[in-house]
């Protein structure tokens, strides 16, 4: 079965009722409260599923089931970790944002270092996003680049030009609807958008299900059979350098989870955006807890998906598919295997869930951009609807420059040799750049002699320390056998050098 013109005309209407629907509920901006904090008005369920479909709607749709597909289940270790980092974000960072009535994270920053602290962690806050974001619309692009090719009518397309299309066409997309709707608009579609593909996803894994031979128990059979039912690896038989390498051991995957989870929900600007919607601290706070539940849960879902995969296809490689990598597996199923109709709602759905994270990376890059970088500096005396047209131009050149990025990734994701999975390539990204930033709003938190230089020395170790211990450019030109750290450790050894260096230096200095 292939897509049909009624799957196309599903995705249109759908996406065409998403805007419609968004747009109504946002109502009219007259501010930048409004268009970036939604007059903090907004429910803390709507926000629990607003962050769940922000951090994990793409990347979780198409890429989980391909971790599970090409390994096991031990990346649900990390889950656990992400539950604890909630945990702590909520009583350490949250009193302080809702309470203080800020509008960025990194204004905690400038009250506690001053101006130049916070620009530097709004600026690295900006280049993780693009980056890692970069990566979010590549994965996003993925459905759409293998509809195109299955539909004949780019027959002679490179993979590389197929993906720029997609990425091009989802990127227009949603620049329209974030400079229409806001972030009111997006938190409301994320609610009903996360419904639509959760449940799309469990009506694909009844399919497959329904399609197997042997049912469930075939599946678990062949999984069992090649090892992907293993869930905790504590890695006790691995040297320390094999340790450290390894991302999905227990304890790797437990402190480096919840120290990743206190840096991106504690200090992301796209996370804690969020969070400032709320009415309160206490409606943020459980907003938080609960989205880390819902989180493993779904987590759970989409690599239950990738052992039905496994068994559908009969544990063939991507590359004896027809495929450029893994993450295109679950995407083949959806275009081939579905009913007329609902082949086009799912991925309808998946769409709008990406565009709306997209956005959101939008609207969160334009209010750090204008709250800590324009407004400052450039703003002090303008009125409310000058700095709500500012910030949809700077809106509008966030999106070109995210495109961007997004074109970069594909072309590096569809060159020979073997690739990550996307969602380890975007959460490695992010885990990089987090470390310097938690390590600076620890110091902040916990310390009090450590003033605005050491905080910058700190801060610039920890960043420039981890091109050391991270596989790359840097790290190959080392002498020997240099020392390489799993991704879900790059945070937690990033933010304890920042600590460290920068109390040190509070300690040097005031002898």
């Amino acid at each position: 079965m292939e897509f049909s013109f009624v799957d196309y005309a599903v995705i249109l209407v759908y996406l065409v009722g998403v805007a419609y629907i968004g747009v109504r509920i946002a109502g009219r901006q007259s501010s930048t409260a409004d268009y970036f904090l939604g007059g903090h008005d907004i429910p803390w369920w709507a926000v629990l599923f607003s962050v769940v479909a922000t951090e994990t709607s793409t990347l979780t749709f198409i890429s989980v089931p391909a971790v599970a597909y090409g390994g096991n289940l031990t990346f649900l270790q990390i889950t656990l970790g992400y539950i604890v980092g909630r945990i702590i974000v909520s009583l350490l960072f949250l009193p302080s944002y809702v309470d203080g009535n800020m509008t960025t994270a990194y204004q905690f920053l400038k009250e506690r270092f001053g101006n130049s602290m916070r620009n530097a962690a709004s600026t690295t806050f900006m280049v993780t996003r693009l980056l890692a974001d970069g990566v979010r619309l590549f994965a996003t692009a993925i459905p759409l680049a293998i509809i195109m090719r299955l539909g004949g009518a780019f027959v002679g397309w490179t993979d590389f030009e197929v993906y720029l299309l997609a990425i091009a066409a989802i990127a227009v997309v949603t620049l329209i609807y974030t400079l229409i709707g806001g972030i009111k608009a997006v938190v409301w579609m994320d609610v009903m958008q996360m419904a639509v593909y959760v449940g799309g996803a469990v009506f694909a894994g009844a399919i497959m299900i329904s399609n197997l031979p042997e049912g469930i128990g075939g599946a678990l059979n062949l999984a069992a059979e090649t090892d992907k039912l293993q869930v905790i690896r504590f890695g006790f038989d691995l040297t320390f350098a094999e340790f450290i390498a390894q991302p999905y051991t227990f304890f790797t995957a437990l402190i480096g989870g919840a120290v990743f989870s206190v840096a991106s929900h504690g200090t992301d600007q796209l996370i804690v955006q969020r969070l400032l919607t709320t009415r309160n601290t206490k409606n943020s706070q459980k907003a938080l807890v609960w989205s880390g539940v819902v989180v493993a849960l779904q987590f759970g879902l989409f690599l239950f998906i990738g052992l039905l995969l496994y068994a559908f296809y009969d544990a063939q490689s991507a590359t004896e598919l027809g495929l450029a990598t893994n993450d295109e597996i679950f995407a083949k199923f959806i275009v081939e295997e579905l009913p007329m109709g609902f082949s086009g709602l799912i991925v309808a759905s998946l769409f709008a869930a990406a565009m709306s994270s997209l956005s959101s990376s939008l609207n969160s890059l334009a209010s750090s951009t204008t709250f800590d970088l324009y407004k400052p500096y450039f703003g002090k005396g303008n009125t409310q609807d000058e700095d709500l047209y500012v910030s949809r131009i700077i809106t509008v050149v966030w999106a070109i420059i995210l495109t961007g990025s997004a074109f970069f990734f594909a072309f590096l994701q569809l060159q020979e040799g073997e690739r990550p999975a996307v969602v380890e390539l975007g959460l490695g990204i992010a885990s990089y750049t987090y470390g310097g930033l938690l390590g600076a709003f620890l110091l902040g938190r916990l310390f009090a002699k450590p003033d605005k230089r050491d905080a910058m020395i700190g801060f610039f170790a920890g960043l420039t320390s981890l091109l050391f211990m991270v596989e790359g450019p840097i790290h190959n030109l080392l002498p020997g056998e240099p020392l390489a750290i799993a991704w879900p450790l790059y945070t937690v050894v990033g933010s304890l050098i920042v600590v460290i260096v920068g109390s040190l230096s509070a300690q040097i200095r005031n002898r």
